[in-house]
């Protein structure tokens, strides 16, 4: 069952109640001490009664203590449940993030995702404790002053009454028109770090291209949006303040007025009159404080509907519940009839393949641009599923597996070599968390990156800048090879991942792979590649248009021979 973003509350109940007690506390304290001032005034200044006024005195001094202690210990507990609120709704979204498929990726995009996890949820953060803390005691305080002025003296309290409905639809209205706005306000913002967080990752490219002016105006422009929807905002809701304050200024006016005639009429004592008007000033500062309560609530439920969207997005790709074995008398990876179009597409990318692959095969695949390549490849690790057909391996269907499980026997080296921050040895170990230093050091030495670790000042221990910006394009791809390899896998998935390297490493790379005895698909564009693989997959326009070994291609395939010879007379060019 989903769970909505303030369900979260839940664990807390206990730390909520005490909060909200001490709150209570502090308000009682509060809308008692108008009526403790008023008996002072009438019954001690007035007649002279020291006594009565000291033993007033110190019992409202006792009340302000108490009030004082709530108010700290409020505070810790307020705290408390809004820290821990935050904490576990930041995991349980962050958690859900990572289970999304691509699919739900393709909804989110990643800087509305970061926005999110960090602004929305610091957004609900915030106003849980606000109104812990002070938010829940606005109202109660509004109705309690109203409820004791209307008790001390009706006639004098009537014009709080004829005042409140006014304010209170005046705050509805705004806190409606705010909850629009703030959705606004940080879709925007989205926008600004979507537009960061391009600039970042591709300050290299900008550098090299001199794009520097082009990526601040960009930024500039979002970043105005931005800001001037914010003080559009903020303008919008800061009018309630003044608003507010002028409508209970002229109540407390015309308090006094009527106050002073029936004092004059000796209808109403001073006292009397001092208290109303106290309580006339709590309800003008409880008005107030609500006010500001709805601006941030009005963020917070903005945040809180972005929040739910994760919480409660349905994930298509769903996890099978069958154990993976492994019978000998089928192949390792059979596709049957597979076509796939990406979500929210209508055009298939991949169209009626069928393919069969034993166990221990090297697997080519060649292709031009856009031909459905890298799509083949992210159906085998069930990233996506297929839009009709079937793959299974060892006779089952990928979609009735575990997917840990499934997950767990494939080392995948995507198109873009990705490393993480951190060492070289935390980077490889990212593929096997349990792996010894041995494990890792044959792995290096498979991927061909082992002696160049040794160069480095700190070898293994060697930090990794950010996106590997101190290693090599090729580098970079075969510390990402070894991170596959560590897992010792079953199938071995490399999307173009030795674009990068010269022909005498890649072929020592693939002689290390053979010995591993994995199943091994490569997508390349080279020849020398294509030599060694016991099978090579030529698509074009998503469809197989042709099979088989290097010779048998060469001869049955019209397509394959003009590859051939063009890379035959590109090699001949340069050599000579």
């Amino acid at each position: 069952m989903m769970k909505k973003a303030f369900s979260f509350l839940s664990p807390y109940l206990l730390p909520i109640i005490i909060a909200f007690t001490l709150m209570l506390v502090e308000l009682s304290v509060e809308l008692a001490s108008p009526l403790i001032i008023a008996r002072i005034i009438d019954e001690g200044i007035r007649r002279n009664n020291l006594g009565l006024i000291s033993y007033w005195g110190v019992i409202l001094i006792a009340l302000a203590g108490v009030s004082f202690a709530a108010g700290i210990i409020n505070s810790y507990y307020s705290a408390r449940v809004s820290q821990g609120f935050g904490y576990d709704l930041r995991q349980a979204t962050f958690t859900k993030v990572q289970a999304f498929s691509f699919k739900n990726f393709n909804q989110f995009p990643t800087s509305s995702l970061i926005t999110r996890l960090t602004n929305d949820v610091s957004q609900l953060q915030n106003i849980v404790h606000r109104l812990l803390r002070v938010g829940s005691r606005a109202p109660l305080r509004i109705v309690g002053s109203i409820i004791l002025a209307v008790t001390v003296n009706w006639k004098l309290s009537v014009i709080l009454l004829l005042t409140m409905p006014i304010l209170v639809l005046f705050v509805v209205w705004m806190s409606h028109k705010g909850i629009v706005l703030f959705r606004r306000v940080q879709r925007r913002l989205d926008r600004v770090n979507n537009v960061m967080r391009e600039n970042l990752t591709a300050i290299r490219l900008i550098k090299a291209f001199l794009r520097s002016d082009h990526e601040e105006e960009n930024f500039k422009q979002a970043s105005m949006s931005f800001r001037d929807l914010t003080m559009h905002t903020m303008r919008f809701m800061q009018i309630s303040g003044p608003m507010i304050t002028v409508i209970m200024n002229l109540s407390i006016l015309f308090i006094l007025w009527f106050g002073q005639i029936q004092i004059i009429n000796q209808a109403v004592s001073v006292g009397e009159v001092v208290a109303i008007i106290n309580y006339a000033t709590h309800t003008m500062h409880s008005i107030s404080m609500l006010t500001f309560i709805l601006l941030s609530f009005s963020r917070a439920f903005a945040s809180k509907d972005r929040i739910n969207d994760i919480l409660t997005a349905e994930i298509d790709l769903v996890d099978g519940d069958e154990q993976l074995f492994t019978p000998s008398n089928e192949p390792q990876i059979e596709f049957k009839n597979v076509s796939f179009a990406y979500p929210n597409t209508s055009t298939n990318v991949l169209n009626d393949i069928n393919l069969q692959v034993n166990k221990g095969d090297t697997i080519a695949v060649i292709g031009a641009t856009g031909s459905g390549k890298s799509s083949l490849f992210q159906l085998i690790p069930r990233l996506y599923d297929p839009s009709d057909g079937e793959i299974l391996i060892h006779g089952q269907p990928l979609h009735l597996l575990k997917l840990k499980e499934l997950r767990s026997k494939i080392g995948y080296v995507p198109q873009e070599s990705r490393l993480f921050s951190g060492t070289v040895i935390e980077n490889i170990r990212w593929g096997k968390p349990d792996a010894t230093s041995e494990e890792i050091i044959e792995a290096a030495k498979a991927a061909q990156i082992h002696d160049t670790i040794m160069r480095q000042p700190d070898q293994y221990q060697s930090v990794i800048g950010q996106r590997g910006v101190n290693f090599s394009g090729g580098q970079k791809q075969r510390i990402s090879i070894a991170r596959a390899l560590v897992r010792k896998p079953e199938i071995l998935l490399l999307d173009d991942s030795t674009s990068a390297l010269d022909l005498q490493t890649e072929s020592k790379l693939l002689q290390a792979i053979k010995e591993l005895s994995c199943t091994t698909f490569i997508i390349t564009q080279k020849i020398t590649t294509l030599l060694g693989a016991d099978q090579i997959i030529l698509l074009e326009d998503g469809e197989i248009v042709a099979s088989g070994d290097h010779d048998t291609l060469l001869k049955t395939s019209p397509l394959y021979q003009q590859i051939y010879q063009s890379q035959y007379i590109e090699e001949v060019k340069i050599n000579g």
